[in-house]
C-alpha cells in the first residue's frame, strides 16, 4: 500500500465531467493559450503498477511555467500529484528497488543548480539528495539502487551566475566589479541558450548512495553524454566525442567502460564524423549484456538532413549492422525487448510517429499500431508493458499503455478543456510541385467551415527544415483556424518522415525547391476552391521563418507574411550565428567555393527589391541559433524601400520564446497583422 500526503491525493484529474451534460463547444480563443498542460516524460515504476511523468503549467501572474512530477496508476484510475513546488520539477525516474522516485530540480537547497531530489514511496516531503558543484544535466539509477551515475560539467569560471560562492559585499559607492573576459579557443564558439561555448565538456561521476560522495569517471578531454548501464551494473556504455576533429565535425562514438573508478573507456564504433556518426541518442544494453543498440547518423556534408537508422554492435568490437537499412525511415529511442529477441524504436514517417518492432538480428519491421498518430516518446517496463506519449490532430499529448496495437489512456490532464472547444477538422492533401515532386501536407479548415466557400487562406511554415507537421494537436494551426483561416501545412522537401532523398534534395540549394513544394500546396488549395486568391498570408518560424524570406521574394500573391527567427543573407550569418560545421561542410567557405553558392542562397536579401508583401519581423534578443540580425536586416530592407514593415524583438529570449506573455504577444500579433492586410 503506498501513502501519500493529501496534497497529492487531492489533486486527481479523471473525467468527472463526462458524467454531466456538456455546453455548446465554442470556438478557441487566444485566452485559452496557456490554459493546456504539457505532458512529458513518462517512466514505467519497476513494478510496473504506476508510470510518472511531469506536467507543465503556465502561472499568468508569475508570467513563468512550472513543471511538477505526477505519477498515474496503470490502470489509469488514479493520478497523483508528486511535487508542488514554484521551481522546475524534471526528468522523474524509479529506484530500481521501487522505494524512491527521484527527480532533478533547482529549488532552493544546499548547493546551486540542478541537484537529484528524492520522493519516499512511502510518504514525505522530497529530500535534496545530491550536492554536487557542476553543472548537473542527467543521473541514472545503477541496477541495484546502490550508484547513481550523472552526467555533469564543470561549472564556467567566466560565468559569474556559475560560481556557488556568495558574492563580496561591495563598498558602498564602489563600482561593480567587471566580469572577466571572455576567451574563446574553439572551431565552433556558440550555442543558443548555452551561449558562447568557454566551459569544459560534459564528463560521467559515479555517485555512491550511501556515502553521497562522487567520483570522476571519465577525463575533461572525452566529452560525455547519454549513458547506460548494463543489467549487471558491471558496465556503462555511453557516446563520446574525443580528439581533435570531433569536435569540428560533430563525431559522437559509442564507449563502454567498467562502472568503477579508474576503468579506460574503450572505443566500440570508429565514425570520423565525416562519412557518418553516431547518434547523440542514448545506447542500449542487450539483456544479456552482448550487444548494443544506438542510432547511426549521417555524416558531416549531410548532417543538417540527418536521418538515423537502427545499428547494432557487439559489445567486444567489430563492425555495426545497420537494422532498418530498407525502412527509408528516420528512428529514434530503441531499445531491446526484455527477451532480447527484438528492438522497439519509434519511426517518423509521413506527418506521422508511430512503435515498431524488428528482429534483434534484423528482418521485417512490425508496425505496432495504426492510423495516423503522433507518438512522442516510449517507456519499456521490465515486463514488457509500453508506456506512450500520444496525441493526434484533436488531441494534444498524454501518457497511454499501448497494449495489442491498441493506446489505451492513462492520463487526462487536458480532456477537460479540449472538451470545450468545436475544434478545427484536419485532413492530408498531396499535389505536384511544377518539377513533378509530389508534396504531402495538412489542411486545417475553420470550425464553421461551409462546402463551396473560399476562405482566407494562411501557409505555415515548418522550422527544421529536418521536421515535419504531423498529425498532433497544434494550437497555433487551431487559432489560425478558429479566427476564420484555412491553415495550409507543408511537408517541403528537407522534411522528415518521406526518406532520405526527400530530407537531402536540398542540400546547399536552400530557398528553392522548398518554395516550388510550397507553391504547388497554394496552387492546390486555390485549384480546388477552398482559399481565396486575394486573401492569401504566409509565415514561420526559424526554417519557416528563412523559407518565408524567400517564398516572398519568388512569389507576391502574398498580402501579409511573418517572418520570426529567420534569415534572407546567410553569407552575413558566416561566425555569426551556431552552424559554422553546417556552413562550411555543406557549402564551403566563401573563399574555397566562391561566392556563387551564397549568392543562390542568400537570394531574399539581394533581391528585397521583388518583395512586395508587407511583413512582421520577429526574434529573441539572446538568439544565438538564427541570431536577431536576420530579421533586422529584412525589416532595414523592407523599411528602405517603403514596404509596410514592422521589428519586434522579445528582451532576453532566445530561439525558443519562452517566457508565457511573451509567447502569447507574438500569437496575438500574428492575428493582428495578418487581420490588417488579408481581412
Amino acid at each position: 500500500m503506498i501513502r501519500y500526503k493529501a496534497l497529492c491525493v487531492a489533486a486527481v484529474l479523471l473525467p468527472a465531467s463526462l458524467l454531466f451534460s456538456q455546453p455548446a463547444r465554442r470556438a478557441l480563443k487566444l485566452e485559452d493559450m496557456h490554459r493546456f498542460h504539457d505532458v512529458r516524460d513518462a517512466q514505467i515504476s519497476p513494478d510496473g503498477k504506476w508510470v510518472a511523468y511531469t506536467v507543465s503549467t503556465v502561472d499568468g501572474a508569475a508570467d513563468k511555467s512550472d513543471t511538477d512530477v505526477w505519477i498515474a496508476s496503470w490502470d489509469g484510475k488514479q493520478h497523483l500529484r508528486m511535487t508542488s513546488s514554484t521551481e522546475n520539477e524534471s526528468s522523474p525516474r524509479w529506484s530500481p528497488d521501487g522505494r524512491w522516485l527521484s527527480f532533478l530540480s533547482s529549488r532552493p537547497g544546499k548547493a546551486k543548480g540542478n541537484q537529484v531530489w528524492l520522493l519516499d514511496r512511502n510518504g514525505g516531503e522530497a529530500q535534496q539528495f545530491t550536492d554536487v558543484k557542476g553543472r548537473l544535466t542527467s543521473y541514472d539509477w545503477s541496477p541495484d539502487a546502490r550508484q547513481l551515475l550523472l552526467v555533469m560539467a564543470d561549472r564556467d569560471p567566466n560565468d559569474p551566475s556559475d560560481d556557488d560562492r556568495p558574492a563580496a559585499a561591495a563598498p558602498a559607492g564602489a563600482p561593480a566589479k567587471a566580469p572577466k573576459p571572455i576567451v574563446i579557443d574553439r572551431y565552433k564558439f556558440k550555442q543558443d541558450i548555452q551561449g558562447y561555448l568557454t566551459q569544459a565538456a560534459a564528463r560521467l561521476y559515479l555517485f555512491d548512495v550511501a556515502s553521497k560522495k562522487a567520483e570522476a569517471l571519465t577525463e575533461a578531454s572525452l566529452e560525455a553524454a547519454t549513458p547506460s548501464w548494463s543489467a549487471d551494473g558491471k558496465w556503462i556504455a555511453f557516446m563520446g566525442r574525443s580528439g581533435k576533429d570531433a569536435e569540428r565535425y560533430n563525431t559522437t562514438n559509442v564507449f563502454v567502460m567498467e562502472a568503477r573508478a579508474g576503468a579506460t573507456p574503450r572505443e566500440i564504433t570508429h565514425y570520423d564524423g565525416v562519412r557518418g556518426s553516431a547518434s547523440r541518442g542514448r545506447p542500449e544494453w542487450s539483456p544479456d549484456g552482448a550487444k548494443l543498440t544506438y542510432l547511426q547518423s549521417s555524416g558531416a556534408k549531410l548532417g543538417a538532413y540527418n536521418m538515423n537508422r537502427l545499428a547494432v554492435v557487439a559489445v567486444s568490437g567489430g563492425e555495426p549492422k545497420i537494422l532498418t537499412d530498407k525502412l527509408d525511415r528516420g528512428v529514434s529511442a530503441p531499445r531491446f525487448t526484455p527477451d532480447g529477441a527484438g528492438i522497439i524504436f519509434l519511426v517518423s514517417d509521413d506527418a506521422s510517429e508511430y512503435a515498431a518492432r524488428i528482429p534483434a538480428d534484423g528482418g521485417e519491421v512490425q508496425r505496432l499500431i495504426r492510423g495516423p498518430i503522433a507518438i512522442s516518446s516510449m517507456d519499456q517496463g521490465k515486463d514488457g508493458r509500453l508506456s506512450v506519449l500520444a496525441a493526434n490532430d484533436s488531441k494534444s499529448a498524454e501518457v497511454h499503455a499501448l497494449e495489442n496495437r491498441e493506446l489505451r489512456v492513462l492520463t487526462h490532464h487536458n480532456d477537460g478543456v479540449l472538451a470545450e472547444f468545436n475544434l478545427g477538422v484536419t485532413e492530408e492533401f498531396s499535389c505536384r510541385a511544377k518539377d513533378g515532386n509530389e508534396v504531402h501536407g495538412l489542411i486545417v479548415k475553420p470550425p464553421d467551415y461551409v462546402a463551396g466557400k473560399r476562405y482566407p487562406t494562411l501557409l505555415r511554415i515548418h522550422g527544421g527544415p529536418n521536421g515535419q507537421d504531423a498529425h498532433a494537436f497544434n494550437f497555433e494551426r487551431q487559432i489560425f483556424a478558429a479566427n476564420g483561416y484555412v491553415v495550409v501545412a507543408v511537408n517541403y522537401r528537407g522534411s522528415s518522415g518521406r526518406g532520405e532523398k526527400y530530407q537531402t534534395a536540398i542540400s546547399a540549394d536552400w530557398g528553392n525547391k522548398e518554395v516550388l513544394d510550397l507553391q504547388a500546396a497554394v496552387d492546390h488549395v486555390l485549384s480546388i476552391g477552398l482559399a481565396d486568391p486575394d486573401r492569401l498570408g504566409v509565415g514561420g518560424w526559424s526554417y519557416g521563418g528563412i523559407l518565408t524570406d524567400a517564398i516572398i521574394a519568388k512569389d507576391q500573391r502574398f498580402k501579409a507574411a511573418t517572418s520570426g527567427a529567420g534569415t534572407a543573407f546567410p553569407l552575413g550569418l558566416y561566425g555569426v550565428d551556431q552552424y559554422i560545421m553546417q556552413y562550411d561542410e555543406e557549402i564551403g567557405p566563401p573563399w574555397k567555393v566562391g561566392l556563387d553558392p551564397w549568392i543562390r542562397i542568400s537570394y531574399p536579401f539581394l533581391h528585397a527589391d521583388q518583395i512586395k508583401t508587407p511583413t512582421l519581423f520577429l526574434g529573441g534578443e539572446k538568439d544565438f541559433n538564427v541570431p536577431l540580425v536576420g530579421g533586422e536586416q529584412m525589416y532595414q530592407a523592407l523599411r528602405s524601400l517603403g514596404i509596410p514593415t514592422q521589428l519586434v524583438v522579445y528582451p532576453a529570449q532566445f530561439h525558443g520564446i519562452s517566457r508565457p506573455s511573451y509567447q502569447k504577444d507574438r500569437i496575438e500579433r500574428y492575428l493582428a497583422w495578418y487581420a490588417k492586410y488579408i481581412k
